[in-house]
């Protein structure tokens, strides 16, 4: 699978992009503690862009199912490197307005790329390769970021903040170039042979498709559990840093956390050979839970850097499961809106999350606030695994299959 061309590229490309969406975030959260002191005031600038990306939703969705899945990523990367010019002019003038265009700009080329790339996967291997892809994918991502974060972090102690913007743009532009020696087989995705009416469906078909596939519905509702950590874990990572009174902790949690991912994400493969996908699911959102009660202790280093070890590896195992069930379960003809959707319901979700964990860091402090989610996470674990009990126990075949 990793002789094949089209893998290394859009391997590579994840890479590339991470490591300048990582150098952005670092460079976003150290112009943003320069210039905004409340931690609400940055979840309502970290969201502004999220808006644009539930706007253009529908319509990526609905052109990643009718044009080359190469062209919408082509599109997709160009408007990133673009974006970059606003944060570079929002770097020269000290103006936060320029840096919400960026914001803007960058969540509407997501909007766009993240749909076609995972509507591209399942076209580039065999469905037997696929929970591997993904986990190599995931891993990919998590390495990009342990490479972002690290560089970003030297780049800040020995050169201006333009710079890691800089080094941010170069990156955009190689992933760019890198896009054109995609060569993927879109026959396979049976777009071709789909019926003119086709371009005329909307966006809204993918709903009732959604509806009476059980095991996709679920899937979507369990995603709830690591968004409720994962919207604000840039906040909350600030707000460590502070009660610790260190930076280091910073560059500390993200690596070890992301190492912990990779090890999820590289024994997904081996646990599922052993263990049901649906196991995998409840048992990865159950320890994002706790994870998340364990920050409770967010004043001890070493509990702190354990419960994001717990929570690295949970994700690790959650995504690729999830991301192998959507692939599989969804029909290719749907994958462009079916992916378009989920990117917008995380948008949404995130959104919500960002602006909630703002309010309630100004409110009632990290630690009260960890224990609050990771006690909803729980929760909704249960109440899920209930819930699929019951569906199963009515129609397991149907359940199942989807």
């Amino acid at each position: 699978m990793l002789k094949n061309r089209n893998v290394l590229i859009l391997l590579t490309g994840e890479f590339i992009a991470g490591v300048g969406l990582w150098l952005g975030i670092i460079g976003n959260l150290e112009f943003m503690q320069e210039k905004i002191p409340s931690d609400f005031l940055k979840s309502l600038l970290l969201a502004s862009g999220l808006l644009a990306g539930i706007a253009v939703g529908p319509y990526a969705g609905r052109l990643t199912d009718l044009i080359s899945k190469k062209k919408v990523m082509l599109i997709a990367g160009f408007i990133r490197a673009v974006s970059v010019i606003f944060m570079l002019i929002a770097l020269g003038t000290g103006s936060i307005w320029w840096m919400v265009v960026f914001l803007v700009l960058i969540q509407i080329s997501a909007a766009f790329y993240f749909p076609a790339l995972q509507a591209a996967i399942p076209l580039v291997v065999e469905d037997k390769d696929l929970l591997q892809l993904n986990g190599i994918h995931m891993n990919v991502s998590t390495l990009s970021r342990i490479a972002g974060t690290a560089l970003a972090g030297l780049l800040l102690v020995i050169v201006p903040l333009s710079i890691v913007y800089v080094t941010n743009l170069v990156a955009y532009i190689a992933l760019f170039i890198l896009t054109f020696f995609l060569n993927i087989d879109e026959k396979k995705d049976n777009i071709h042979s789909l019926p003119r009416s086709t371009e005329k469906t909307s966006f809204k078909d993918v709903f009732p498709i959604i509806k009476r596939l059980p095991v996709v519905y679920m899937t979507i509702i369990m995603t709830l559990v690591p968004v409720l950590f994962l919207g604000g874990i840039n906040l909350v990572i600030i707000n460590i840093s502070e009660l610790q009174d260190s930076s280091a902790i910073k560059g500390l949690i993200y690596t070890t956390e992301g190492i912990a991912f990779m090890l999820g994400a590289f024994l997904i493969k081996k646990i599922s050979d052993r263990i049901s996908e649906y196991i995998i699911l409840f048992g990865s959102s159950f320890m994002i839970g706790l994870s998340q009660v364990m920050l409770y202790f967010a004043d001890s280093p070493v509990l702190t850097i354990i419960a994001f070890i717990l929570f690295g590896f949970s994700v690790g195992s959650f995504f690729p499961t999830a991301a192998t069930i959507f692939q599989t379960k969804v029909p290719k003809d749907f994958h462009g809106r079916f992916f378009s959707f989920r990117n917008m319901l995380d948008r949404v979700t995130f959104q919500i999350v960002l602006l909630i964990t703002g309010f309630l860091l100004d409110l009632m402090g990290l630690q009260l606030m960890s224990v609050l989610f990771g006690g909803v996470s729980i929760i909704m674990t249960l109440v899920f695994l209930l819930k699929v009990k019951q569906l199963t126990g009515k129609d397991k075949a149907k359940f199942e299959v989807g």
